[in-house]
C-alpha cells in the first residue's frame, strides 16, 4: 500500500492527459457503466419518497392520514442509518477489491431491497408485520446506497481527465437527477392513466418491481468496465489494505474527512428537500394534485440534469471555491422565501423547484471531484464514502420527516432556518478549505 500524502491536497502538478478509459473502451462507454448504476439506484432509492404518500396507508393504518406518512418518512429516515455502515463496507471493498466490484455489488444489493418493497405484505395481510419488513427492504437498501456513494464518486473521479474532472464528475449527478426524473414520470405517468386510487391500492408497486428488474441490465452494463488506472496503480505495488490500514488511512486524513462532514451537513437537506422530498410535501400537505406536483418534479429536475454540466466546466477553469461559494450564498438568499412560496399551485412549485435545483447544482454537480481530490488513493473511497454517507444519514434522510413534523406544528418557517444554519456551516468549511482544481489523483 503506498504511503498517503499530506492531509491537505497536493499542489498541482504539470498537466498530463490520462487514458479515458482502457484500450477498446470509449469515453461514453466508460461514463455510460458508471451512470447506468447510478440511474438505477437513485430510482431505486427515490422512488420511496416519491411514492410514499401513495403506499402509507398500506402498511400503517391510522384515522390520521399525517400520521401514517409521518411512520413511513421515519423508515425512510431509517434506511439512512446504514448509509455509513455501507459507505465503510463498499468504500473498503472498493479500496481493497476494486471501484468496478464495488459498483456491481452496491447495485444488486439496492436491486434485492427494491424488490422486496414491491412483493411486501401490505398492514391488512400480516398487521404490524408490514412495516417491519418495509423497514428491512429499506435497510438493505441504504448499505446499498452508502456504497454507490464511495465507489461511484471515486471511479468517475480518477478516469476523468484532470482538466476536465469538475466536467466529467456532474456526470454522476445527471445519472442520479435520472434516476429521480425516471420515477417521477412514471409516478406521473400512472396517475395521469391509471390515477391516483389506483396507485394507493396496487400500482404503486409496479415502480419497485421495475427498478429490481432493470439491475439486470445494470448489471450487464458495469461488468463489463474497466478498473480505474488510479487503483490498478495501486494495486501493482503488490500490497493489500487491510481493514486495521483502512482505519489508520482515515486517522491520518482526518482533516480532509472533518471537511467533508462541514459541508456535507447542509447541501444533504438542501438536496433531500429540493430534489426529492418537496413534491411529496406539497401533495400531502399543501393541496397540491399529485398528477400536477409529481409532473412538477419532472419538469424541474430535468432542468437540474441541464443545468449541472455548466457548473462542473466552469469549475475547471474558475477553480472549485468559487462555485461552493456562489451556492451557499444563494441558498443564505433564497431559502426562506423559495420554501414560503411552496403551495397548491404546481406551476410556482416547479418554478421554485427550478430556481433551488439550478444553484444547488453549483455544489453537488462538482462535489464527486472536489471530495476525492481530498484524498490519496489508498482511502480515497472509503474517505469520501464514511463522512459523506453519515452527514446524509443525519441531516438528509431526515429532512423529509423534519419538514413535515415541524409543518404539522406549524412551525414550518423553523424548518427554513434550520437549513439556512446548516449552509452557513458549509459555506463557513468552504472559506477555510483550500483550492483543489487540477491536482494529480494518480
Amino acid at each position: 500500500m503506498t504511503t498517503s500524502p499530506p492531509t491537505s491536497p497536493a499542489h498541482p502538478t504539470a498537466e498530463h492527459t490520462p487514458p479515458d478509459g482502457r484500450p477498446g473502451q470509449s469515453k461514453f462507454r466508460t461514463l455510460l457503466g458508471a451512470g447506468v448504476g447510478n440511474t438505477l439506484e437513485w430510482y431505486d432509492w427515490s422512488v420511496y419518497a416519491i411514492f410514499a404518500p401513495f403506499f402509507a396507508a398500506q402498511f400503517f393504518v391510522s384515522d390520521n392520514p399525517t400520521s401514517a406518512l409521518l411512520s413511513t418518512l421515519a423508515i425512510f429516515a431509517a434506511g439512512f442509518l446504514m448509509r455509513p455502515i455501507g459507505g465503510f463496507f463498499f468504500g473498503w471493498l472498493a479500496d481493497r477489491h476494486g471501484r468496478r466490484f464495488a459498483l456491481t455489488t452496491s447495485m444488486m444489493t439496492m436491486a434485492a431491497g427494491s424488490l422486496l418493497i414491491g412483493i411486501a405484505p401490505t398492514h391488512d395481510v400480516i398487521g404490524v408485520w408490514a412495516g417491519l419488513v418495509l423497514l428491512v427492504a429499506r435497510l438493505i437498501q441504504g448499505l446499498a446506497h452508502g456504497g454507490e456513494i464511495a465507489a461511484s464518486y471515486t471511479y468517475i473521479a480518477e478516469i476523468a481527465p484532470r482538466a476536465k474532472r469538475g466536467l466529467w464528475s456532474t456526470s454522476v449527478y445527471v445519472s442520479v437527477t435520472a434516476g429521480i426524473v425516471l420515477a417521477s414520470l412514471i409516478g406521473a405517468g400512472a396517475s395521469s392513466t391509471i390515477g391516483p386510487d389506483a396507485l394507493r391500492d396496487w400500482a404503486w408497486r409496479v415502480p419497485f418491481l421495475i427498478g429490481g428488474l432493470l439491475a439486470v441490465a445494470g448489471l450487464y452494463i458495469r461488468r463489463t468496465m474497466h478498473e480505474t488506472e488510479a487503483f490498478e496503480n495501486e494495486r501493482s505495488t503488490g500490497e493489500h489494505a487491510t481493514t486495521g490500514d483502512l482505519v489508520r488511512g482515515l486517522r491520518r486524513n482526518k482533516t480532509s474527512i472533518a471537511r467533508i462532514l462541514g459541508m456535507s451537513a447542509g447541501v444533504t437537506v438542501v438536496y433531500y428537500t429540493w430534489a426529492v422530498g418537496i413534491p411529496g410535501f406539497a401533495i400531502a400537505n399543501r393541496g397540491l394534485d399529485p398528477t400536477h406536483g409529481l409532473w412538477a418534479s419532472v419538469i424541474a429536475n430535468v432542468f437540474f440534469m441541464i443545468s449541472l454540466p455548466l457548473w462542473g466546466k466552469l469549475s475547471d477553469k474558475v477553480g472549485r471555491k468559487p462555485i461552493f461559494i456562489t451556492y451557499g450564498v444563494a441558498m443564505l438568499v433564497l431559502t426562506f422565501p423559495l420554501m414560503a412560496l411552496v403551495g397548491d399551485s404546481a406551476v410556482v412549485l416547479t418554478l421554485v423547484m427550478m430556481v433551488a435545483l439550478f444553484f444547488l447544482g453549483a455544489f453537488v454537480g462538482i462535489m464527486p471531484a472536489y471530495f476525492a481530490e481530498l484524498f490519496p488513493t489508498d482511502v480515497r473511497a472509503s474517505g469520501v464514502g464514511v463522512p459523506y454517507s453519515l452527514m446524509v444519514a443525519i441531516f438528509g434522510g431526515t429532512a423529509p420527516y423534519v419538514l413535515t413534523w415541524l409543518n404539522s406544528h406549524h412551525m414550518s418557517w423553523l424548518f427554513s432556518a434550520y437549513m439556512v444554519g446548516l449552509v452557513a456551516v458549509g459555506l463557513l468549511t468552504t472559506l477555510l478549505t483550500p483550492e483543489t482544481k487540477g491536482i494529480d489523483l494518480r
